[in-house]
C-alpha cells in the first residue's frame, strides 16, 4: 500500500504548470488589465477593492498554490489534496459572482471593452471561462494521480517482496526446523516435520484389538451334556 502511493513528479508537471499560470492570470488581470484595455473597471491599475481580493485574488491564491503542489508532490494522497484545491478554485472563479452576491460582496467591475464581443472574451477570460479551464486540468490531474500504473505497480511489489519473504519464513527458534526455500513460487517455508513425542519418538498408535478365532468345528460337549442324534462321540 506504501509503494503504490508514490507517483512520480513528472504525472503532474504539465497540469501543475497550467495551474499556475492560470491562477496568475486570474489573480491579475483585474490589477493590470488596464494597461491593455483588456479588464474592468475602473480603467486604473492596482485598484484593490474586497470584491477583487474575494473574487479574484482569493481562487487564484488558492489555484497557484494547487498548481505548486502538483509540480512539487510525489505522493499521490498530497497531489490529490492540490488538484482538489484548484478544481475548488476554479468553480469559485465560475460561480464566485452569483454566490457573493447572497453577501453583498460586490462585482470585480464592468468589462472596459466597448465592442461585444470584446466584452464576452473578458467575462469569459477573468471568471466564467477561466474557471471552467482551471476546473478540466484539476480534473485530469486527479484522473492521473489515480491510476497506478503498471511500472509503479511492479515497484511497489519488489520492495515489499523481501517483506513478505521474511514474514512467511517467521522467526529463528533454535533447534527448531530448518527454512526451507522454494525456488519455484520464490518463498522460504519452514519443513513439516512429523508430531513426535516429548523425548524425540514417534507416538505409538494404540494396536487394534485381536479379531475372535473363527472355529471350523462344534466345541465338544461338556460333561453332563445330552448327546444330540447325529453329534460325534465323545
Amino acid at each position: 500500500m506504501t509503494g503504490t502511493m508514490r507517483a512520480p513528479r513528472s504525472r503532474g508537471a504539465l497540469s501543475g504548470v497550467l495551474l499556475v499560470l492560470f491562477g496568475l492570470w486570474g489573480g491579475l488581470l483585474p490589477f493590470v488589465g488596464p494597461y491593455f484595455d483588456f479588464g474592468f473597471a475602473p480603467d486604473a491599475t492596482w485598484v484593490s477593492t474586497d470584491a477583487r481580493l474575494q473574487l479574484s485574488v482569493a481562487p487564484a491564491v488558492a489555484t497557484v498554490l494547487g498548481g505548486l503542489i502538483l509540480l512539487a508532490a510525489a505522493n499521490r494522497a498530497l497531489a490529490t489534496f492540490g488538484a482538489a484545491l484548484a478544481a475548488l478554485a476554479g468553480v469559485w472563479f465560475a460561480v464566485g459572482h452569483q454566490v457573493g452576491a447572497l453577501w453583498d460582496a460586490g462585482t470585480v467591475g464592468e468589462p472596459l471593452g466597448t465592442g461585444q464581443g470584446v466584452r464576452i472574451a473578458e467575462s469569459l477570460s477573468g471568471f466564467t471561462g477561466l474557471g471552467v479551464v482551471i476546473v478540466f486540468y484539476a480534473a485530469l490531474a486527479l484522473g492521473r494521480f489515480a491510476v497506478v500504473g503498471v511500472r509503479e505497480a511492479r515497484r511497489a511489489e519488489e520492495e515489499t517482496r523481501p517483506h513478505v519473504e521474511e514474514y512467511e519464513r517467521g522467526p529463528f527458534v533454535p533447534g527448531g526446523p530448518a527454512p526451507r526455500t522454494n525456488t519455484e513460487a520464490g518463498s522460504t517455508q519452514p519443513i513439516a516435520v512429523p508430531s513426535k513425542g516429548r523425548y524425540g519418538r514417534e507416538d505409538d498408535a494404540p494396536e487394534p484389538p485381536p479379531l475372535p478365532r473363527r472355529r471350523d468345528r462344534a466345541a465338544a460337549p461338556e460333561d453332563g451334556d445330552e448327546r444330540v442324534a447325529g453329534s460325534p462321540p465323545r
